[in-house]
């Protein structure tokens, strides 16, 4: 492998990386913020009591919930996205080097 190779795999999973991101961006990021909200208020039910008052503790569980929430799916629609990018690039260098052989 040389290092045009390498840097093309790079360059590939970085491009897939960031194209993951947008779709994240585009389609999962309101419900993403919802469903992490809605899991802050299940643990802040769970440790301050079932009727839940608006109090500092319970704003910081669900903001926590909603930022780890992003997080975790944004680095999923990233990793996912490189692998992707990944894929494509030894797909297609696959067909360059079949072509290659043939010649």
């Amino acid at each position: 492998m040389t290092t045009r190779t390498k840097s093309s795999r790079k360059t590939s999973a970085l491009v897939g990386a960031a194209i993951g991101l947008s779709l994240f961006l585009a389609v999962a990021l309101l419900p993403t913020l919802l469903y992490g909200g809605y899991a802050g208020i299940i643990l802040a039910a769970g440790i301050f009591g079932a009727p839940v008052a608006a109090s500092a503790g319970v704003k910081v569980l669900v903001v926590v919930g909603m930022v780890l929430a992003v997080a975790a799916v944004a680095s999923l629609f990233a990793v996912a996205g490189a692998a992707a990018g990944a894929a494509v690039d030894a797909l297609t260098r696959r067909g360059e080097v079949e072509a290659h052989h043939q010649a």
